[in-house]
Parts: C-alpha cells; structure tokens; sequence
C-alpha cells in the first residue's frame, strides 16, 4: 500500500465527486493553461457600450468566422466593451452550502456565494439538440428599475440516457478521513453514497480508493465491479475518522494511483470527498495542482470536488474544482448524496462537449451596458474566444449551464439586442463547433415577475444570491432588486406557481434568511 506522509504533497481539496452527472463529466479538458480564466479584458463590472461610428462601417456587426454548414456568425464589432465570455461551468456547490448554512441559522460568508451556482440549481425548459453540442436560448425580461432588463442565457445538451451506451468508468476516489470528518453528515455520508453507488455501477466499470489525514494510503487500486463488489464495499466499509488533515499528500496519492489503472478509452476521473480543511502540508490549490500538472495533461485525469461538513473550505474546494479542470458539488444529506453517487453521476460518465466557451456579443445600438451576473472565475479573455488551447468546460448529457445579465438598453431601443454563441470541440475528434442564438428588443417579457415560469426562477436566484452577497442587510446590487421580504413573498408564490420541490426549498431558504437579517 502507498503511503505519503506530510512532505510538502500536492493537496487540495475538491471534494466527493460533482454533481453526480458533473462528476464524471469534468470540466475543461486541454492545454495547461488555469490561471488565464481571470485574465479576461472583461473585468465583470458594469460595461458601457459605446455606439459604433456612422456610416457604412458602422454597421455594428463583423463577421466572426464560421458557423457548421458554411453560415458566418452574426457577432457584435469584436471591441472587448462589446463581447462577454466566459467557460461553461456547472457547479452547484454555492447553493447547497449556503442552504446548510441558512439551516444552521447562520447567514453564509458573502465570499462563499457564486451566483451562477445558485442559477445553475434549477431545472431548466430549454429546447435539447439530438446529437452531442448546444442548444441556445436567449430570452429576458425588464425589471421594475426603469431600463434595466435581465437577459438570460441558456444552454442544453442531449437529454441523458440511462439505458444509453456509454465508455466504462475508472474512478479514483480520494476520501478524507482526518479527525474533522468524524462528525455527523461527513464521513459516514460517505460511506453509504459510495456503497450505494457500487451497486450502481456496471460491471465493467472500476474503482479505485485513496484515503488521507496526516498521511495518504491506497487502500484499493483500480479494481473492476464485476466479481469484486464484495471487495470494494469491504473497503469502503473500513473507512475510519483519524487525525490531521493533509489534503495535499491525498490528491498527489489520488492521481498517482489513478495512473496506475489509467484505462485506454474509458472515462478516468479523480473525484475527492473532503470538507476542504486543510492543515497540513501543501494547503494552496496552486501549489497542490503543480505536483499533479503532468498527471492532468498528459493523461486528461480531471478533479471533481463534492464538499461536506458545516465547517467547509468553500473556497479551496472552488479553486482546485477550476484549475484542475474539474466541478464542484456540496452534500449536506442522505438525499443529496444519493441523487449525486447513485442517480446522476452513473448516467453521467460521457461527454458531449470539450472546451466549451460562450461569448455574448450585445448590440452598441440598442445597449447601453451590461454585467455579468457571477462567473468570476471563469472569464475568459475575448480573443480567446475561438483558441482552441484556451481552456473551456467539459459538459456531459442531461446538462443545462445558464448565464443572466443584467442589461440597460437604450431609450427606445428596437431591433437586435444580442448574440450568444457556444463554441465546443468534439470530445473524440476535437474538431470545433459553434451554435448560436438571438434576443431582439421586442422579445423581452414586461416583467421578470411575470415571464415564463423558469425565467423568473432563475431571477429570483440571483436576486437571492445578490442579497447574501450584501450579508442580508440591505437590497443587493442587481436591478430591481427587492428587498429579502418582498423576494421571499415572490418565492412562495411561485413555488406555488409552480410546483416545484426545488423551488419550494428555494422559498425556504429565503424566508430563512429574511428572518436572520
């Protein structure tokens, strides 16, 4: 058995395995490149728009390449003040924390809330395309700040199939066994997920499992379900709470270990179950991922991180999830892990899309300015948009990522408002492909609060979001954003709307945190 002790590992934290369908399906596969996600010209601030000049060059638009079948793309004038763009990111971690933290009765750290992650909790209605690629939807709706709108997003990939071919898996998972995880809804959650999932998974699926605390152990190498399924739940059986916590010396284990059973076609991911406290060794997620880079490019290992524990290193959690081309998820109960390890993440293990990036072109004619809402750490620089080296995100089936702006147009404003295009690479052939989608002026709803149902979800999301980010005390920053009370009366009235078990919770939480402020 292998064993790392406390000599300055490669340590992280991303925990248990994504979202179930995100863990095994990654995010961002190419090129080594993690840290020019924040090297974006577009800096996430509220962005002017300025006209374009008169006359016959000032048309506004340019021709931006080409799309599948010959047609040109139908972008914005390529100046940065003009384009958003952003990889495609499906993490969820966010919301379900701030929900545990909300049922503890504590308002979640401002730092700890992504917005995205919480729009990105939601099921969505968008149109799915038949085969690998996107979907886009851009719609929106005017807000009650006069000439702000929020403009959303949407982007779906094929429905995923359960009973569906689909490459055989190799996991490795690294589970976090220091003296921490002995508490309630840690470890032995663990436990009973990845048990669970055992019996899930197919025979010709295999499984690997590194533990950690002062030291890292292999107590599995890569073994395959069929015949050894007794073999695997013994070893999960045996996982016990310890001492320190050297998350490091776990995830440089995790990866040398899944090198070792590196399957040829099969889909290898290093998935880490931790509550992200890291103590010893290596405790930065840019010094823990130098020591695993080679594992990552070479071989195309990714990291899904799934959080636990109330005490929860969100932030270490975050960042080796989007450097290590990775996903993040938190479990906070039985429910929640078993929807992660025994229903998503087996129909999950294919990819549909490498790479994938969105760029947003808006309109100088009918825009005035424009934000982003959240996707911080996943800007990518404009030119960037269309080079293939630049990382983008790995999205699997049964996947929808949305992104809302906040938009201001211009008085009067008629005709085209924007361009969204997806660009993705083939996951077996890496060749490119694009899908665009438009929003004219005319085609945004007259109030947020009375758009389609699952427009005015995601608004109230974000505007839930946007609230804890301003520590519940005041109205957040967003258009038209109302104040905690009045968004958690809209809450409950559209979850009775409609009828959604999510959007119910949504309320909940809400309300929870109108009574804490």
């Amino acid at each position: 058995m292998k064993r790392h002790g406390t000599r300055r590992p490669a340590g992280g934290l991303v925990a248990l395995g994504a979202a179930c369908g995100l863990l095994l399906t990654g995010c961002s596969g190419g090129g080594d490149s993690g840290a020019h996600k924040s090297d974006a010209s577009y800096d996430g601030g509220t962005h002017d728009v300025p006209r374009p000049p008169a006359g016959p060059e000032g048309s506004g638009r340019y021709e931006g390449g080409e799309r599948e079948g010959g047609q040109e793309s139908r972008d914005v004038a390529p100046e940065p003040d003009h384009l958003s763009t952003f990889a495609l990111d499906v993490d969820t971690a966010s919301y379900g924390y701030a929900r545990r933290t909300l049922d503890e009765g504590r308002l979640p750290g401002p730092s700890t809330v992504r917005p995205e992650e919480f729009v990105n909790s939601f099921r969505q209605d968008y149109p799915r395309p038949d085969g690998d690629g996107f979907t886009v939807t851009v719609d929106g709706a005017r807000t009650d700040e006069e000439g702000w709108s929020l403009v959303r997003v949407g982007l779906a990939t094929r429905t995923a199939d359960a009973d569906g071919e689909r490459p055989p898996a190799a996991l490795t998972f690294v589970v976090d066994v220091s003296g921490s995880m002995g508490e309630p809804g840690r470890l032995d959650l663990a436990r009973e997920a990845l048990g669970t999932m055992t019996d899930r998974l197919r025979d010709d699926d295999s499984v690997a499992l590194v533990t950690f605390s002062g030291e890292s152990e292999t107590v599995l190498p890569m073994t395959r379900l069929d015949g050894n399924r007794g073999e695997i739940h013994d070893a999960i059986d045996s996982l016990e709470p310890t001492d320190s916590t050297n998350l490091g010396a776990g995830v440089e284990t995790g990866y040398e270990t899944a090198v070792e059973g590196l399957r040829k076609g099969a889909t290898n991911r290093v998935v880490l179950v931790s509550d992200a406290l890291a103590n010893t060794g290596e405790t930065e997620a840019g010094a823990i991922l130098e020591r695993i880079s080679e594992s990552r490019r070479e071989h195309g290992i990714t990291l899904f991180g799934v959080g636990v524990g109330s005490d929860y290193g969100d932030a270490l959690m975050e960042q080796l999830a989007d450097r290590g081309d990775g996903h993040t998820v938190y479990v906070s109960d039985e429910e929640d892990a078993r929807e992660v390890f025994c229903e998503e993440l087996p129909r999950n293990i294919e990819l549909t899309a490498r790479d994938a990036k969105a760029q947003v072109a808006f309109d100088p004619e009918t825009v005035a300015e424009f934000r982003l809402v959240g996707y911080d750490n996943r800007r990518v620089a404009d030119d960037d948009f269309r080079d293939d080296r630049v990382d983008g995100g790995e999205v699997g089936p049964g996947h929808t990522v949305t992104a809302l702006y906040a938009v201001r147009t211009r008085p009067g404003a008629e005709g085209h408002l924007a361009t969204a295009t997806v660009r993705w690479l083939d996951p077996d052939s890496r060749t490119p492909h694009e899908e665009t989608g438009d929003l004219e002026a005319d085609g945004l709803a007259e109030s947020v609060w009375r758009a389609r149902p699952r427009l005015t979800v995601t608004a109230t999301a974000a505007y839930f979001a946007d609230a804890l980010r301003a520590d519940g005390h005041r109205e957040g920053s967003l258009p038209g954003a109302p104040g905690l009370g009045e968004l958690s009366e809209r809450a409950e009235s559209l979850a009775a709307r409609t009828e959604d078990a999510d959007v119910r919770e949504l309320a909940e939480a809400i309300r929870t945190a109108d009574g804490l402020d």
